[in-house]
């Protein structure tokens, strides 16, 4: 802090107050010295740019300029609000972004800690604030807001908002959401339709809508949006046309306390869509199967595997799937037009069919459409062969029981790239998929201890080794390749990856630099 507060806490009143002004919010309320003015920053641009947008005089705090929080802020400020961002984060590359979205009229406040000093310290407060999906939604400061009568949001209120003549596909899920927003949005484009995806995976909806709004921009046929549970719980006004649940296990515990809380977050978004599909091989919704009302079940089994009283609406039967349809079962399509390996994926198809029929698409088109799919990348993704062992980049699977599903999926023997942030869970079932099919298990991470352990708990036999990060663990895992006569190196880290990356994206583009230099310059 600087030794003299109250010039600081002026400059800053006056920087603040006059931005605000500009925009129309006008207050007098004192100005807590929280701040030195080069974090503030609000430059005369911004003043110019908001007179020029006329805006309402209602002021709406963004908070987070990651990419769902830059999103919603540029698609609310295009939509005639005054908005002030804030990141208690900085750097030279926040920075950056800050000025640019300065020079557009948005107020950016870096190095601002979610925190009421830091809301108190606005000339006035804000009317509407939206959080972006990494922030708790019970945070205290959040808490302390709603109780002052602020309305708090989450980052896709401001998307459903200015989209509410599309049609939504909401798909959510602990594992396989990704894979069916993929395929969803796929069928969907390979039969003319435009449905651009986002949400969880690609673009936040803010972006996709930003987008469609700019001049000359046409908003699309359906929006297929992958939900987590973060973005659920904060969107309560979200009701898709269609509602995909694809499989529910322990995860995000230690953000959601319980299991019975994440399923019921979950659950909210299904009771919400008009049309619900659900998978009907996952144990915990079937096991739950008699609480819906209504609801579309698909199997990648028989029709009659299904509890008493859930009535398949897909299933598969001599390499066929069928659909119950208004005279009785009939063939869609070929049970093995989709080429990507795993029993989880035949279930991944025939939720993703589900919903083509119900956007109007057939059998035939969505037979076409699933034969051209190139897969989903960081999921079972084939990056290069070296020396006769394949290179797999599985990196959203970001907990245990996506990782054993990737287990399932190929034939073994193994080495296994595990490690990151770990997560609450149970790793029983991982532990005997690597049993079965690795040979050898290459830890990195900051999680690599505690894996370490959990394997020589659960009787682990091949060899564990532990590397920093996956410069060293690719390496070390394509001489344990060689030398055990393993058919793949599977990364597949059953943990989150903010350890050491932004997010698994990152940390499959690693994977993949790291597998393809094993062959020398390309």
């Amino acid at each position: 802090m600087p030794s003299h507060p109250e010039p600081f806490a002026r400059a800053i009143s006056s920087g603040v107050e006059h931005y605000l002004d500009t925009v129309g919010v006008t207050g007098s309320n004192p100005v807590s010295p929280i701040f030195p003015p080069s974090v503030l920053a609000i430059p005369s641009v911004i003043t110019s740019a908001a007179k020029e947008l006329g805006a309402s005089g209602d002021l709406t705090v963004v908070v987070g300029l990651g990419r769902s929080g830059l999103g919603a802020a540029k698609l609310l400020h295009q939509l005639g609000h005054a908005v002030l961002l804030l990141e208690s984060n900085s750097s030279q590359e926040l920075e950056t972004k800050a000025q640019d979205l300065r020079a557009s009229g948005i107020a950016v406040q870096l190095a601002a800690p979610l925190t009421p000093a830091t809301f108190s310290g606005l000339p006035q407060q804000p009317k509407t604030v939206v959080v972006s999906p990494g922030i708790p939604w019970d945070h205290p400061t959040l808490c302390a807001l709603r109780q002052d009568g602020i309305a708090v949001r989450g980052e896709l209120a401001a998307a459903w908002d200015s989209s509410q003549q599309v049609p939504w596909i909401g798909i959510t899920g602990t594992n396989g959401k990704t894979t069916v927003t993929h395929l969803v949005s796929h069928l969907l484009r390979c039969a003319g339709i435009d449905a651009p995806m986002g949400g969880n995976v690609g673009h936040s909806a803010a972006e996709l809508v930003l987008e469609r709004l700019q001049p000359g921009g046409v908003l699309p046929a359906w929006m297929v949006v992958e939900l987590s549970s973060y973005q659920i719980e904060a969107a309560p006004e979200l009701a898709p046309q269609i509602g995909i649940w694809t499989t529910l296990t322990p995860d995000h515990l230690e953000r959601h306390g319980t299991l019975a809380n994440y399923r019921a977050i979950k659950r909210s978004l299904l009771e919400r869509s008009t049309v619900r599909i659900l998978n009907g091989d996952d144990p915990d919704l079937r096991a739950h199967g008699q609480t819906w009302d209504h609801a579309l079940w698909v199997t990648a089994g028989q029709r009659d595997g299904l509890p008493s009283g859930l009535r398949a609406f897909l299933w598969i039967e001599d390499n066929q799937v069928m659909h119950q349809g208004p005279d009785g079962p009939a063939a869609l399509m070929a049970a093995d037009a989709l080429a990507m390996p795993g029993a989880h994926n035949r279930q991944n198809m025939l939720l993703a069919a589900a919903a083509g029929l119900q956007a109007g698409l057939s059998g035939s088109q969505m037979e076409a459409g699933l034969r051209q799919f190139s897969g989903v990348p960081h999921r079972l993704e084939r990056i290069c062969d070296h020396q006769g062992v394949a290179y797999v980049n599985d990196s959203k699977a970001t907990n245990y029981d996506a990782a054993e599903v990737a287990l399932k999926a190929l034939d073994g023997p193994l080495v296994v790239l595990a490690g990151g942030a770990s997560k609450q869970g149970d790793a029983s079932g991982w532990i005997r998929g690597l049993i079965h099919q690795s040979k050898a298990v290459v830890l990195y991470g900051a999680a690599q201890a505690e894996l370490a352990g959990l394997l020589a708990d659960g009787g682990y036999p091949g060899q564990v080794t532990r590397c920093e990060g996956l410069a060293e663990a690719v390496p070390e895992a394509a001489g344990l390749a060689t030398a055990l006569g393993c058919k793949a190196v599977l990364l597949s880290p059953a943990c989150a990856s903010f350890d050491q990356y932004s997010d698994f994206e990152a940390r499959g583009e690693h994977f993949r630099q790291l597998a393809l230099s094993l062959s020398g310059p390309r």
